[in-house]
């Protein structure tokens, strides 16, 4: 027998028993389309990271209170920061292009008898061009807002519409924590960035949410949740953290562990990503499994198959089938089922990517690599799996298979 012959009897015994076949190739189908549709998914969150950290701004460092260890510690975070560092950073940093310090806080906003809880942002005029925000409508902070602590507020665009609908917000009174804001300005959607809803956020003078809102002061000065830092120059990225954790240590007059932590895009990135990417492994793993399980229920369905063949096997032997033909008979047959429940299972992981990426926002990868490797791996179980099988039908005796009931 050549291999066209094995291939053609073995897609007639396939056939001829439908079900079995389909209930056997099951768990490889399962196995490929939750290996595929795994990888897709963690591709797609890769992405979606890697769009959330850009969307934050171009060439960014953050600096932020505490160590990252004593970050991880404390039910409250440290407050080490504060104005003044921000301002000398500007100042003294000549590859450092804009600076804006913010103070967050999460309060009720009102206006009339609507009530809508948002973040407080209080920050400078550099956030507009440090973190990329658009006004769509009025004005943001100025710096005159900034020195004189004026109570004027630029509302986020969802917090707008469901503050004032259709009526323009521009010079409107909204209440925050007891005291009235005038409403100067509304904000382009900017959308979430790490779960924050950026366009329910309403951004105030720092200077103002310092003194009105949070009433948080220091001895050393006004205290920020942390600085935003844009550099001129990505390649002057390094540069720049390095120059910034002098002067810090300088102003904050460290001999020990600092009291701030300075982190880049590129830093949160491949943070995210390797989380992501460690995850997405993790549930590929899992996923695998029934790869696994899959091949030993073909090697069982293989195993009764040898059993229900017994006489055919040793009617072909008596003609002259050599151990090499069924042996071969029988591993193309646990190798056919394997690769068609892979193309199947592929077929499968495939259009459930695409109908995720359809029908949500969120885009899942489709990665060529995992396909090609998942099936090859359901192939190369297929055969490993059907060895056993084939080899025991290849030894049966031809007399005593023949005399078997």
């Amino acid at each position: 027998m050549n291999i066209v012959e094995s291939l053609k009897m073995a897609g007639q015994t396939l056939v001829s028993n439908k079900l079995r076949s389909s209930l056997t190739m099951l768990g490889i189908i399962i196995g490929n389309a939750s290996v595929i549709a795994t990888i897709g998914v963690g591709q797609g969150a890769q992405r979606f990271v890697t769009e959330q950290v850009s969307s934050l701004g171009t060439n960014l460092l953050f600096i932020i209170p505490g160590s990252p260890e004593a970050q991880r510690r404390p039910v409250y975070p440290p407050q080490t920061l504060v104005w003044e560092d921000a301002q000398a950073i500007e100042e003294q940093i000549p590859s450092v292009s804009k600076v804006a310090p913010q103070l967050n806080s999460s309060e009720m906003v009102s206006y009339r008898n609507r009530n809508v809880s948002g973040s407080i942002y209080g920050t400078t005029p550099e956030l507009l061009s440090v973190r990329d925000f658009d006004v769509a409508q009025g004005r943001f902070i100025s710096d005159l807002d900034v020195q004189r602590n004026r109570k004027i507020a630029a509302l986020g665009s969802e917090i707008a519409e469901r503050l004032f609908g259709d009526t323009n917000p521009i010079g409107e009174p909204i209440r925050i924590k007891n005291a009235t804001f005038t409403v100067v300005g509304v904000m382009q959607p900017k959308g979430s960035t790490f779960g924050t809803n950026l366009d329910e956020t309403v951004f105030v003078p720092v200077t103002t949410m310092a003194s009105r809102i949070v009433g948080q002061t220091s001895p050393y000065g006004l205290t920020v949740t942390f600085i935003n830092v844009s550099i001129e120059d990505e390649t002057q990225m390094d540069a720049a953290k390095f120059q910034i954790e002098n002067l810090l240590r300088l102003r904050h007059k460290i001999v020990d562990e600092d009291d701030f932590t300075v982190r880049s895009q590129k830093d949160l990135q491949e943070t995210t990503s390797a989380i992501t990417g460690a995850l997405t492994t993790l549930l590929a793993a899992v996923a695998s499994i029934s790869l696994f399980v899959g091949g030993i229920g073909i090697m069982n369905i293989m195993l009764v198959s040898v059993t229900e063949r017994t006489q055919e096997i040793g009617l072909r032997k008596a003609i002259g089938a050599s151990q090499t033909d069924i042996l071969m008979q029988f591993t193309i047959e646990a190798v056919l089922l394997s690769v068609m429940g892979g193309f199947v299972g592929t077929g499968i992981g495939v259009s459930g990517i695409l109908l995720i990426s359809k029908f949500t926002t969120f885009q899942a990868g489709l990665s060529f690599t995992a396909i090609v490797l998942a099936t090859g791996v359901s192939g190369g179980i297929g055969l490993i799996f059907g060895v056993l099988p084939a080899r025991r039908a290849a030894k049966l005796d031809p007399i005593v298979a023949l005399r078997t009931v």
